[in-house]
């Protein structure tokens, strides 16, 4: 396999699976807006064709996951319609694809960590498209259905920036406590999607950096390694206003991953510890 089409390449974990891919020697084409728009199947259709992928990587995806409670529709058409013509595509070419899902297509409900097959319940707009996708996915044989949580990179925004950013300007923060979840660097996982694109052990996985944290736990842990002065107030997710309704347990079995024999990602601090050291 030599030709890796890879969708989302401008979003924070695009950006990384491209990178890694061309590190290994893949003739990757990096496909976004304006190239290739995954809501028109005559676009994706023309990308196949030019390109003529011999596997796919799916990050192109809707994920303002507050301003999705009021873009239902415009979301759907990313999550669920866009990866249909992707899968479509891909099964027209025979080949291989991963679809990034989310933590968010569980329940949340509980402490224990959720296996592949634990309860579907999305509790917003963002996790049912994005379930509503796996579904869209599966029109490809050959496929991946990889759920991640949390994720930060160095391309792009996300949690970890906007600490550091606040940081600058307040010495007090309220941050949610009792969402539990795994952090997710970018890196780790691209390595891990490429390790998976050798393999034919096609099915779902979860896949997080190791260990669970609270968010409030994630922004301490942050300014600790970063050598920042914040005082970091616990609030809970009840008092805490937002659109979406978030789960309270996003910790994700990764038992899955070692029984098929996929490397199991670093922990989250040192995933951090890592990103950091690149960052200040």
């Amino acid at each position: 396999m030599e030709r890796v089409l890879v969708t989302g390449a401008n979003g924070q974990l695009g950006y990384d699976v491209v990178l890694r891919l061309r590190a290994l020697g893949y003739d990757v084409y990096a496909a976004d807006m304006p190239e290739m728009d995954v809501t028109s199947s005559d676009a994706v259709r023309s990308v196949f064709d030019e390109f003529r992928p011999e596997a796919v990587i799916h990050c192109a995806a809707y994920t303002a996951v507050d301003k999705a409670e009021s873009e239902p529709v415009a979301c759907a058409r990313i999550n669920v319609d866009g990866t249909r013509n992707v899968a479509e595509a891909a099964q027209r070419a025979g080949a291989k694809m991963i679809y990034i899902s989310t933590d968010y297509v569980y329940a949340g409900s509980g402490c224990c960590p959720m296996c592949e097959d634990a309860p579907k319940a999305p509790c917003n707009v963002y996790g049912r498209t994005k379930f509503d996708g796996e579904q869209a996915a599966k029109a490809c044989s050959r496929l991946f259905i990889v759920r991640t949580s949390w994720v930060f990179g160095r391309h792009g925004g996300n949690f970890v920036k906007t600490m550091l950013r606040l940081a600058e300007g307040r010495d007090t923060l309220q941050v949610v406590c009792d969402q539990i979840g795994s952090p997710t660097f970018t890196e780790d996982l691209a390595a891990l999607l490429c390790e998976m694109l050798r393999t034919e052990k096609y099915g779902v996985y979860n896949a997080s950096n190791d260990g669970f944290c609270s968010w409030h736990t994630f922004a301490e842990t942050i300014f600790q390694l970063a050598g920042k002065k914040v005082c970091v107030q616990p609030v809970k997710s009840c008092d805490y206003a937002c659109a979406a309704v978030r789960p309270l347990n996003s910790r994700l079995s990764k038992q899955s991953l070692i029984v098929a024999g996929f490397s199991v990602l670093p922990h989250w601090k040192d995933a951090l510890a890592r990103f950091l050291h690149s960052e200040i």
